[in-house]
């Protein structure tokens, strides 16, 4: 079996040796498994961390985002079987879909969307399941009940700002403001359903006294939340509420105290990681997606197709996620 893996975490991505092809033995589904065939990814910025960051012994598959084909499912699997199309973001703990085929464990998978061909379905899953994360479970933000409210998406044309900023605009009565700093990713997040789209790279108060909106109920915090912190809670309101996806180094919680902002972390690979009692609710997730994709409600986030799943691709792929300026999400498909 085809895979592309790293050996080295500490090589620059333009090293050839940073990720390499290797051949694998066929993994062997468990008894809540699926074996799917991959026919398209998406690259997210996990992959680069993971890259980076975690040392390893032997060869480690990267990737947490799929699309593909059912070919196998093991002896407790209930909600699929061999032929269906599925999409999912798949586990930290497990090998990833840089590979022809992967087991994913089917309380996470969900059924593809129907209208979508598998490039720009692997462009979805993690993020989705992020910002839907996010947006109902952590910010606690109920479907058709945001009216009144207001909800500033820090870095809007990202992976997850994509998303997110078409669920809050479609799901809720949230007014959206997203934040991007270039001509193309401006317009990209007005594309997606931003009432409005203000610059991170400038002071964020006056831009938002400008349009009428001095003070937001929420913050998602997507990206560099350490460069902006100050600034996102001079513009919360009086018992807002803060949620962030990055990993800022330093984070002091006091300076929240005095306007009793809450802080909120989401991670998607929680319930996976620890094999949470709700689980299966990320299948439920990405069945809804779906369905939103198909009644033409969201739209899918592929920004760039950079062609077939290899090591050189990928390897684009990962230094285009590096430099920050992606746009939407970075997709490849077929071996």
């Amino acid at each position: 079996m085809k895979a592309i893996a790293y050996r080295q975490h500490d090589l620059p991505i333009d090293d050839p040796q940073a990720l390499i092809e290797l051949d694998l033995p066929e993994p062997q589904p468990g008894p809540r498994d699926l074996l799917v065939e991959v026919r398209a990814l998406s690259v997210n910025p996990v992959d680069t961390k993971v890259r980076r960051g975690s040392p390893t012994d032997a060869p480690r598959v990267l990737g947490w985002d799929a699309a593909g084909v059912v070919r196998a499912v093991g002896s407790q699997v209930t909600l699929f079987q061999p032929g269906d199309e599925v999409f999912y973001a798949g586990d930290l703990t497990r090998p990833g879909s840089y590979s022809e085929r992967q087991l994913v464990d089917e309380r996470i998978v969900g059924h593809k969307p129907r209208s979508l061909d598998f490039a720009q379905a692997a462009a979805l899953p993690l993020t989705s399941i992020t910002a839907w994360e996010l947006l109902f479970d952590r910010l606690g933000n109920r479907e058709g009940a945001g009216q009144g409210e207001s909800l500033l998406i820090m870095g809007a044309a990202g992976g997850v700002g994509s998303i997110l900023t078409q669920l809050a605009r479609q799901l809720t009565g949230l007014t959206v403001i997203g934040t991007a700093s270039r001509a193309e990713t401006r317009d990209w997040v007005q594309s997606l359903g931003a009432h409005h789209v203000i610059d991170h790279s400038r002071p964020l108060a006056p831009q938002l006294q400008a349009l009428g909106v001095p003070e937001v109920s929420q913050v998602a915090s997507l990206t560099h939340t350490d460069q902006h912190y100050a600034q996102l809670i001079e513009v919360l309101r009086p018992q807002g509420k803060l949620a962030l996806i990055d990993d800022p180094a330093q984070l002091d919680a006091l300076p929240l105290k005095r306007k009793s902002l809450s802080l909120h972390w989401e991670l998607m690979f929680t319930r996976s990681l620890f094999q949470t009692d709700d689980m299966i609710r990320q299948h439920a997730l990405l069945d809804r997606v779906s369905a939103l994709i198909d009644d033409s409600t969201l739209r899918t986030t592929l920004g760039e197709h950079f062609g077939v799943i290899n090591a050189a691709n990928l390897r684009r792929a990962h230094a285009l996620i590096e430099s920050g300026k992606a746009r939407g999400k970075v997709v490849l498909a077929g071996f």
